[in-house]
Protein backbone atom coordinates (compact mmCIF):
# COMPACT_ATOMS: atom_id res chain seq x y z
CA UNK A 1 0.00 0.00 0.00
CA UNK A 2 1.24 3.47 -0.90
CA UNK A 3 1.82 6.00 1.84
CA UNK A 4 0.41 9.49 1.25
CA UNK A 5 1.42 12.77 2.85
CA UNK A 6 -0.80 15.86 2.80
CA UNK A 7 0.82 19.15 3.84
CA UNK A 8 -1.66 21.90 4.62
CA UNK A 9 -5.26 21.32 5.73
CA UNK A 10 -7.08 24.17 4.06
CA UNK A 11 -10.13 23.37 1.94
CA UNK A 12 -8.07 21.79 -0.83
CA UNK A 13 -5.78 19.80 1.45
CA UNK A 14 -8.66 18.64 3.65
CA UNK A 15 -10.53 17.40 0.60
CA UNK A 16 -7.53 15.37 -0.55
CA UNK A 17 -6.84 13.98 2.92
CA UNK A 18 -10.48 13.00 3.47
CA UNK A 19 -10.74 11.33 0.07
CA UNK A 20 -7.64 9.23 0.75
CA UNK A 21 -8.74 8.43 4.30
CA UNK A 22 -12.26 7.37 3.26
CA UNK A 23 -10.69 5.11 0.62
CA UNK A 24 -8.76 3.33 3.42
CA UNK A 25 -5.41 4.59 2.15
CA UNK A 26 -2.48 5.25 4.48
CA UNK A 27 -2.39 9.04 4.86
CA UNK A 28 -0.64 11.44 7.22
CA UNK A 29 -1.74 15.09 7.32
CA UNK A 30 0.46 17.96 8.47
CA UNK A 31 -0.43 21.52 9.37
CA UNK A 32 1.21 24.27 11.40
CA UNK A 33 -2.06 25.15 13.18
CA UNK A 34 -2.98 22.95 16.16
CA UNK A 35 -6.68 23.91 15.99
CA UNK A 36 -6.91 22.90 12.34
CA UNK A 37 -5.31 19.55 13.13
CA UNK A 38 -7.74 18.90 15.98
CA UNK A 39 -10.71 19.97 13.86
CA UNK A 40 -9.70 17.58 11.06
CA UNK A 41 -9.52 14.68 13.52
CA UNK A 42 -12.80 15.63 15.25
CA UNK A 43 -14.61 15.88 11.90
CA UNK A 44 -13.31 12.48 10.77
CA UNK A 45 -11.42 14.00 7.85
CA UNK A 46 -8.32 12.02 8.77
CA UNK A 47 -7.23 10.02 11.80
CA UNK A 48 -3.49 10.61 11.57
CA UNK A 49 -2.49 14.26 11.67
CA UNK A 50 0.45 16.12 13.19
CA UNK A 51 1.02 19.75 14.09
CA UNK A 52 4.33 20.66 12.49
CA UNK A 53 6.16 23.42 10.65
CA UNK A 54 6.74 21.60 7.37
CA UNK A 55 9.42 24.09 6.34
CA UNK A 56 11.61 22.61 9.10
CA UNK A 57 13.58 19.80 7.45
CA UNK A 58 14.66 18.24 10.76
CA UNK A 59 11.05 17.96 11.95
CA UNK A 60 10.14 16.21 8.71
CA UNK A 61 13.08 13.84 9.08
CA UNK A 62 12.03 13.00 12.65
CA UNK A 63 8.62 11.94 11.29
CA UNK A 64 10.22 9.62 8.73
CA UNK A 65 8.76 11.57 5.81
CA UNK A 66 11.29 10.06 3.39
CA UNK A 67 9.34 6.78 3.59
CA UNK A 68 6.26 8.27 1.91
CA UNK A 69 5.48 7.55 -1.75
CA UNK A 70 3.34 10.57 -2.66
CA UNK A 71 3.14 14.04 -1.11
CA UNK A 72 0.51 16.72 -1.72
CA UNK A 73 1.73 20.22 -0.93
CA UNK A 74 -1.48 22.17 -0.38
CA UNK A 75 0.02 25.35 1.05
CA UNK A 76 -1.23 28.07 -1.25
CA UNK A 77 -1.27 31.53 0.32
CA UNK A 78 2.28 31.30 1.70
CA UNK A 79 4.11 30.89 -1.59
CA UNK A 80 7.57 30.95 0.00
CA UNK A 81 6.63 28.10 2.36
CA UNK A 82 5.09 26.14 -0.53
CA UNK A 83 8.32 26.38 -2.53
CA UNK A 84 10.55 25.50 0.42
CA UNK A 85 8.43 22.49 1.43
CA UNK A 86 8.36 21.19 -2.14
CA UNK A 87 12.13 21.51 -2.49
CA UNK A 88 12.72 19.80 0.86
CA UNK A 89 10.40 16.89 0.09
CA UNK A 90 12.09 16.26 -3.25
CA UNK A 91 15.53 16.40 -1.64
CA UNK A 92 14.34 13.90 0.97
CA UNK A 93 13.51 11.43 -1.77
CA UNK A 94 9.71 11.58 -2.04
CA UNK A 95 8.94 9.82 -5.32
CA UNK A 96 6.03 12.00 -6.38
CA UNK A 97 5.21 15.51 -5.17
CA UNK A 98 1.97 17.17 -6.29
CA UNK A 99 1.62 20.86 -5.50
CA UNK A 100 -1.13 23.44 -5.34
CA UNK A 101 -0.28 26.74 -7.02
CA UNK A 102 -2.13 30.03 -6.82
CA UNK A 103 -0.56 31.76 -9.83
CA UNK A 104 1.08 30.67 -13.06
CA UNK A 105 4.40 32.12 -11.85
CA UNK A 106 4.10 30.14 -8.62
CA UNK A 107 3.43 26.98 -10.62
CA UNK A 108 6.39 27.63 -12.90
CA UNK A 109 8.75 27.89 -9.94
CA UNK A 110 7.36 24.70 -8.39
CA UNK A 111 7.97 22.80 -11.64
CA UNK A 112 11.51 24.14 -11.89
CA UNK A 113 12.42 22.93 -8.39
CA UNK A 114 11.11 19.44 -9.03
CA UNK A 115 7.35 19.26 -8.47
CA UNK A 116 6.03 16.29 -10.43
CA UNK A 117 2.62 17.88 -10.95
CA UNK A 118 1.18 21.33 -10.32
CA UNK A 119 -2.55 21.95 -9.97
CA UNK A 120 -4.53 25.20 -9.93
CA UNK A 121 -7.72 24.51 -7.93
CA UNK A 122 -9.21 28.00 -8.35
CA UNK A 123 -8.81 27.93 -12.14
CA UNK A 124 -10.16 24.39 -12.27
CA UNK A 125 -13.25 25.26 -10.22
CA UNK A 126 -13.79 28.43 -12.21
CA UNK A 127 -14.01 26.41 -15.42
CA UNK A 128 -16.43 23.94 -13.83
CA UNK A 129 -18.73 26.71 -12.61
CA UNK A 130 -18.70 28.44 -16.02
CA UNK A 131 -19.48 25.18 -17.85
CA UNK A 132 -22.34 24.41 -15.49
CA UNK A 133 -23.79 27.91 -15.94
CA UNK A 134 -23.70 27.52 -19.74
CA UNK A 135 -25.75 24.33 -19.28
CA UNK A 136 -23.38 22.34 -21.44
CA UNK A 137 -23.87 18.57 -21.52
CA UNK A 138 -20.24 18.02 -20.59
CA UNK A 139 -19.83 18.12 -16.83
CA UNK A 140 -16.12 17.35 -16.61
CA UNK A 141 -13.21 16.21 -18.72
CA UNK A 142 -9.69 14.95 -18.24
CA UNK A 143 -7.37 15.69 -21.14
CA UNK A 144 -4.44 13.36 -21.76
CA UNK A 145 -3.68 14.57 -25.30
CA UNK A 146 -5.50 16.02 -28.32
CA UNK A 147 -6.36 12.44 -29.32
CA UNK A 148 -7.50 11.12 -25.95
CA UNK A 149 -9.96 12.58 -23.46
CA UNK A 150 -12.11 11.13 -20.72
CA UNK A 151 -15.30 13.15 -20.38
CA UNK A 152 -18.22 13.02 -17.96
CA UNK A 153 -21.43 13.85 -19.81
CA UNK A 154 -25.14 13.92 -19.04
CA UNK A 155 -26.93 11.19 -21.00
CA UNK A 156 -28.60 12.84 -24.03
CA UNK A 157 -32.32 12.14 -24.43
CA UNK A 158 -31.54 10.28 -27.66
CA UNK A 159 -29.52 7.71 -25.64
CA UNK A 160 -32.21 6.99 -23.02
CA UNK A 161 -33.64 3.44 -22.90
CA UNK A 162 -31.14 2.23 -25.47
CA UNK A 163 -28.38 -0.33 -24.90
CA UNK A 164 -24.73 0.28 -25.73
CA UNK A 165 -24.90 -2.17 -28.62
CA UNK A 166 -27.84 -0.23 -30.07
CA UNK A 167 -25.99 3.06 -29.78
CA UNK A 168 -22.73 1.67 -31.20
CA UNK A 169 -20.78 4.76 -30.17
CA UNK A 170 -17.48 3.24 -31.23
CA UNK A 171 -18.64 3.10 -34.84
CA UNK A 172 -20.53 6.39 -35.03
CA UNK A 173 -18.48 8.55 -32.67
CA UNK A 174 -15.14 6.81 -32.08
CA UNK A 175 -16.08 6.74 -28.39
CA UNK A 176 -16.42 4.16 -25.63
CA UNK A 177 -18.60 4.38 -22.52
CA UNK A 178 -16.32 3.08 -19.77
CA UNK A 179 -18.65 3.66 -16.81
CA UNK A 180 -22.16 4.89 -15.97
CA UNK A 181 -23.28 6.69 -12.82
CA UNK A 182 -26.98 6.28 -12.13
CA UNK A 183 -29.07 9.19 -10.83
CA UNK A 184 -29.56 7.47 -7.47
CA UNK A 185 -25.80 7.18 -7.03
CA UNK A 186 -25.10 3.61 -8.16
CA UNK A 187 -22.25 3.05 -10.61
CA UNK A 188 -21.89 0.59 -13.47
CA UNK A 189 -18.21 -0.05 -14.11
CA UNK A 190 -17.15 -1.54 -17.46
CA UNK A 191 -20.73 -1.78 -18.81
CA UNK A 192 -21.37 -4.55 -21.32
CA UNK A 193 -23.09 -4.37 -24.71
CA UNK A 194 -26.56 -5.01 -23.27
CA UNK A 195 -26.33 -2.34 -20.56
CA UNK A 196 -29.10 0.24 -20.98
CA UNK A 197 -28.88 3.95 -20.41
CA UNK A 198 -31.59 5.59 -18.35
CA UNK A 199 -32.79 9.15 -17.88
CA UNK A 200 -30.59 11.00 -15.39
CA UNK A 201 -27.53 8.83 -16.06
CA UNK A 202 -24.07 10.36 -16.24
CA UNK A 203 -21.75 8.72 -18.76
CA UNK A 204 -17.97 8.50 -18.46
CA UNK A 205 -16.70 8.34 -22.02
CA UNK A 206 -13.26 7.78 -23.54
CA UNK A 207 -13.02 9.74 -26.76
CA UNK A 208 -11.12 12.46 -28.64
CA UNK A 209 -11.50 16.23 -28.78
CA UNK A 210 -13.48 16.33 -32.00
CA UNK A 211 -15.93 13.66 -30.84
CA UNK A 212 -16.36 15.34 -27.46
CA UNK A 213 -17.74 18.42 -29.23
CA UNK A 214 -20.17 16.25 -31.21
CA UNK A 215 -21.38 14.50 -28.07
CA UNK A 216 -21.88 17.86 -26.37
CA UNK A 217 -24.27 18.90 -29.14
CA UNK A 218 -26.47 15.79 -28.85
CA UNK A 219 -29.96 16.22 -27.42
Amino acid sequence: MKQYLVVGLGRFGSSIAETLYKADESVLALDIDEEIIQEAINNDIVDNAVEIDATDEKSLQDLGINNFDVAFVCVGTNIQASILITLTLKEMGIKRVICKAVTKAHGKVLKKIGADEVVFPEIYMGKRVALAEMETNIIEHMKFSEEFLIIEIKAPASFVNRSLIELDLRKDYNANIIAIRRERGDAVLSPNATTKIFEGDTLIVATDGRTAKKLEELK
